[in-house]
């Protein structure tokens, strides 16, 4: 069971990480052309603006998503700088509850507004709706929020081994 809860998650991982580095190549490549044509033709892709701020936006998230993956994030977190053992783990622990109640509401109050979107049938550029394209809002704050609140039994059992 653990072996195979193992190779979801390398899978999980993987999955993320190849989206990533898909979006931020399609996010290049978009703005080398636009530059190119803007540059030497005088001439543009109607929809690349609007669709490079839609990348900036999915591959913001998207590097939020690794970094609470990887506990890489920005913590404020004063007291666990100078606490050990079992006490950091907890502040650590607190931190992780806090964060996660935030991502919680923000993904709460995101997947409103993006249904508010479906139903308003919204138009981000053509005929390309907006709602799916802020759909990584909801979905984003949702997996940090999971991730906050994965990581706080493991901080106390961490902080047992200290």
């Amino acid at each position: 069971m653990e072996v195979k809860l193992k190779r979801v998650r390398e899978f999980i991982l993987f999955a993320e990480d190849g989206v990533m580095a898909l979006l931020l190549t399609a996010m290049i490549l978009l703005a080398v052309t636009q530059i190119l044509l803007r540059n030497f033709f005088d001439s543009g892709i109607i929809w690349a603006d609007p669709t490079l701020r839609m990348l900036v936006l999915w591959i913001s998230l998207m590097g939020a998503i690794a970094s609470t993956r990887e506990d890489r994030h920005i913590r404020i977190d004063l007291l666990s700088r100078y606490l050990s053992g079992s006490r950091r783990s907890f502040i650590q622990a607190i931190t992780d509850l806090f964060s996660a109640i935030v991502c919680g509401l923000i993904a709460w109050h995101a997947a409103r507004f993006v249904a508010f979107e479906y139903e308003d049938g919204s138009l981000l550029f053509g005929s390309f709706p907006a709602w799916a394209g802020e759909s990584i809002i909801p979905i984003g704050f949702g997996i940090m929020t999971l991730r906050f609140l994965f990581n706080m039994p493991l901080r106390f059992l961490a902080g047992d081994k200290q």
